[in-house]
């Protein structure tokens, strides 16, 4: 097995459609392994989706027992909606994150709440997440409203203020809204996806990457994009940031297609010296063995 995913999500079987406004059912455990049989994915980190913004909302507890019955191919995340215990800017949200991390949670998200990074709240959040030592998924939204994610300004000025006052936390990035800013954008509206054209000038994550060392990035789904739209660019990113930067599916439905695209780049540039194995391997694999100190076979 050559792979291990930073970002996948599963449901049960017989939950109506998770995200409310199609009919496609979200992949189940059987699912999800039989697509990482096909990918050579050894394992995974299984998020659990508990912000209603998102999609229909999952218990911690489900996500363990999915792990339990996974073989040992799944580690499990918790989650914590910002707004949790009474909604108060200061609520004791360590008690939960506590609870979970004994109990064998890797890290926390991915976050969904569609709420500023510097809402009271968020940034509570964060706090006992820093103080429990769990890393943090999070998904950056463009918008506050008919949105899902955490929302930051063209620039991410909330996330450097976040980076820079938890800076034992260790957040990792994720969605359109973070992979976008890879390059300097062309027009606002270009924050709300990943768009395809070459990279004259870098943007902000890599910048970002650079001067906070508590910052990663998590290439599922959006990072495909962000990474294809330029492969001479890509190399390079990858090669300057291959201690930071973490292969994922986010599968969320069967046969999830950019999960498939992921690999065949990654392994596609490797092949043709675009990277070198080492770089391919830290960011197939190693880094996120490292991160989230993972024990695999």
């Amino acid at each position: 097995m050559t792979f291990i995913d930073v970002h996948v999500h599963v449901y049960r079987a017989d939950c109506p459609p998770a995200d409310g406004f199609s009919n496609t059912q979200f992949a189940t455990l059987e699912q999800v392994l039989k697509q990482y049989d096909e990918l050579s994915i050894e394992n995974g980190l299984l998020l659990p989706l508990t912000n209603p913004e998102s999609c229909l909302p999952q218990s911690n507890e489900e996500i363990l027992d999915f792990c339990e019955q996974s073989g040992g191919r799944l580690f499990p995340f918790c989650n914590v909606d910002p707004r949790a215990m009474r909604n108060y800017p200061d609520a004791p949200l360590n008690i939960w994150l506590e609870h979970y991390r004994n109990r064998g949670c890797k890290g926390i998200g991915e976050v969904c709440a569609n709420l500023a990074f510097l809402d009271d709240r968020v940034q509570n959040l964060f706090k006992h997440a820093q103080n429990v030592g769990l890393p943090l998924t999070f998904h950056l939204a463009p918008a506050i409203g008919k949105c899902y994610g955490l929302y930051d300004d063209a620039g991410l000025p909330q996330l450097q203020q976040s980076l820079a006052r938890f800076p034992d936390l260790k957040f990792l990035g994720h969605s359109q809204g973070f992979w976008a800013e890879i390059v300097k954008l062309d027009k606002p509206g270009d924050r709300f996806t990943v768009t395809q054209y070459p990279v004259k000038e870098e943007g902000v994550v890599p910048k970002l990457l650079r001067e906070y060392p508590n910052l990663y990035g998590d290439l599922s789904a959006s990072g495909y994009y962000a990474l294809v739209r330029d492969k001479d660019y890509a190399a390079k990113f990858l090669t300057e940031f291959q201690d930071k930067i973490m292969f994922g599916t986010d599968i969320c439905y069967p046969n999830y297609p950019s999960a498939n695209l992921l690999v065949e780049l990654l392994i596609d540039m490797r092949d043709s010296g675009k990277i070198s194995e080492t770089v391919f391997n830290k960011v197939a694999r190693e880094n996120t063995i490292k991160v989230f100190d993972l024990e695999t076979d």
